[in-house]
């Protein structure tokens, strides 16, 4: 029995800047530091932050005014910005570049008097953060059949921006529909989509006609990572999102001859070691890395974190 794992896999820039943040706040402030939901979604991170002091909260009101503050990678509305503001938080946006981007860009649609659509799954932190930077109603939705049913007050008027935690590949049909319905809708370029969801996507694609099992490392809550389990299915490959190693069951790998593992975005690496050396114990032989996309962005920090460190002297 081989694992095969898939590059690129796990953390992306995004992940680890936000990562970073918290543990930089966490050595120029000390401890606690309060973070407004999950950083990212893993439950490994999660664990760990908390055991450093990290503070992880659901809404703004069950901070101490004046406390350093986090707001995660996924964004947040308007009105959690102001709320941030008139308490008096000392807040460190750790909003990945890439969703910044979105909103951005979701901005510019707004100030033409588009209606605006954003394709992505209602509920997701990323999802509520975007649409709560307007005042006025966006349209979530994520199926052909919701694009169908939609009645626009000007067909010529609209525009649409995507949840980052979704491809190129998880939107196409979507966007086709939009195009084919709306002629003159507006979007974002191919350039604009999450370059790391893309790529984890592709090194997946590149996988599974090579194994007969794919091990997704990531939580249950985790939307890229379910995407790489979903797409791991669609190609017939039995497919399975573990957050750790004993949810490994015996009889997933009983028979099989190649394994292909593989990461979402938010998971570390320690996991899949761990995942790698619980499979060497059920029968594996040998590891091989599968050669894919070199990914090198990386994000400045924000200034509130620099200003952090000046203080502290560091």
């Amino acid at each position: 029995m081989e694992v095969r794992l898939a590059n690129p896999r796990g953390f992306c820039a995004g992940v680890d800047r936000a990562i970073e943040i918290v543990e930089k706040a966490l050595e120029y402030h000390g401890a606690p530091v309060y973070v407004l939901h999950e950083i990212v979604h893993n439950q490994h991170v999660i664990k760990d932050l908390s055991s450093r002091g990290v503070e992880f909260v659901k809404e703004l009101s069950e901070i101490p005014s004046g406390a350093v503050t986090i707001f995660s990678a996924h964004g947040v509305a308007e009105s959690v910005v102001r709320e941030g503001q008139e308490r008096g938080l000392r807040v460190i946006d750790a909003t990945c570049p890439l969703v910044t981007k979105v909103h951005q860009q979701a901005q510019r649609y707004w100030d033409q008097e588009r209606e605006l659509i954003l394709i992505g799954h209602p509920g997701h932190p990323e999802v509520e953060g975007t649409r709560g930077r307007f005042p006025g109603k966006v349209v979530v939705l994520s199926t052909v059949k919701e694009v169908e049913a939609l009645s626009p007050k000007d067909p010529d008027q609209l525009a649409y921006v995507t949840q980052t935690t979704l491809s190129l590949d998880d939107t196409r049909e979507v966007i086709d529909a939009l195009n084919r319905r709306f002629p003159s809708i507006s979007g974002p370029s191919l350039n604009d989509i999450c370059y790391a969801t893309q790529n984890r996507q592709n090194a997946v694609r590149a996988l599974v006609g090579d194994v007969d099992l794919l091990l997704v490392v990531g939580s249950q809550n985790s939307s890229n990572s379910n995407r790489l389990r979903e797409l791991g299915e669609r190609e017939g490959v039995p497919s399975y999102l573990i957050d750790h190693q004993d949810e490994i069951q015996p009889e997933w790998v009983n028979g099989k001859r190649s394994i292909g593992v593989t990461a979402g975005a938010s998971a570390p690496e320690i996991l899949v070691k761990q995942i790698i050396d619980h499979l060497r114990e059920l029968g594996v032989e040998t590891v091989q890395e599968v050669d894919g996309q070199a990914e090198t962005v990386t994000f400045r920090n924000p200034p509130e974190l620099d200003a952090l460190a000046a203080e502290s002297g560091r």
